[in-house]
């Protein structure tokens, strides 16, 4: 079982950026595909973005395309997401997650999942 660990959240301004980043333990996630995922108080959780294994495929929720960026380093074990003209409805506690043998916006086709890690943005 892949353990995944979120961080580089935080606070920033409307317009700013931030990049998270989730490191995997246990496995190795080079065939794994990854996704991010926001929950925000009383919503439930949406897709963000996700990277296939083969060939590093990338999807985006459209409220985030063309802001964010998700990639992967294997060698280190880490997806990140690059966050940059950040608006106030993008607070939310951010998730990574992986999975063996899905790739898309279903959060419940995904295998494992980090602890979150918390972004707020200001007006």
């Amino acid at each position: 079982q892949v353990q995944l660990v979120e961080s580089g959240g935080g606070l920033a301004q409307a317009g700013g950026s931030l990049r998270l980043s989730c490191v995997a333990s246990g496995r190795t996630i080079d065939t794994y595909n990854m996704g991010w995922f926001r929950q925000a108080p009383g919503k439930e959780r949406e897709f963000v973005a996700a990277i296939s294994w083969f060939i590093r495929r990338t999807y985006y929720a459209d409220s985030v395309k063309g802001r964010f960026t998700i990639s992967r380093d294997n060698a280190k074990n880490t997806v990140s997401l690059q966050m940059n003209s950040l608006k106030p409805e993008d607070t939310a506690v951010y998730y990574c997650a992986a999975a063996k043998a899905y790739y898309g916006s279903s959060a419940s086709e995904y295998d494992a999942w980090g602890q979150g890690t918390q972004v707020t943005i200001s007006s």
